[in-house]
């Protein structure tokens, strides 16, 4: 003879409510549409920052336009500063993470060279955005009391 009597079933454990337990993440800016994050979120915060800096006052715009130099349609932002010089951050797909380049040219000049632009990072952000193209200005002696 056998004891084959099964075992008692187990209570079931509770479900918790984890949705409520867990706050959802607010969207990063760098998640909105790329016609949306430049224009509303970018030129704001770069003229700010500029202006922060110690920079004169920035004119700023965003385009779809051939790429200064080559030709090549891109998108880009102009920034023009007093006294006539000029920058273009070019994107070349309506993307922030896409390729970047970044073309300068002094008042009276066009631009002649293209640099690569953010190459490196894995991951763009806008933070990164602002701080690298205030940076590279700020190295041409732009900015504030250089």
């Amino acid at each position: 003879m056998s004891d084959s009597a099964s075992p008692a079933p187990k209570p079931e454990a509770k479900a918790k409510p984890v949705a409520a337990a867990v706050k959802a993440k607010p969207p990063a800016p760098e998640d909105k549409p790329f016609a949306e994050f430049i224009p509303q979120l970018f030129l704001p915060a770069l003229g700010k920052e500029i202006a922060a800096y110690g920079g004169p006052e920035v004119e700023l715009s965003f385009l779809e336009a051939p790429m200064p130099v080559v030709g090549s349609h891109c998108w880009q932002v102009i920034g023009v500063l007093p006294g006539g010089r000029r920058f273009w951050l070019c994107f070349t797909a309506a993307q922030i993470g896409s390729a970047k380049t970044i073309a300068l040219a002094e008042s009276g000049s066009e631009p002649s060279l293209l640099e690569p632009f953010l190459i490196d990072e894995r991951k763009t952000t806008l933070a990164l955005l602002i701080s690298r193209v205030v940076s590279r200005l700020n190295g041409q002696k732009w900015l504030g009391p250089n």
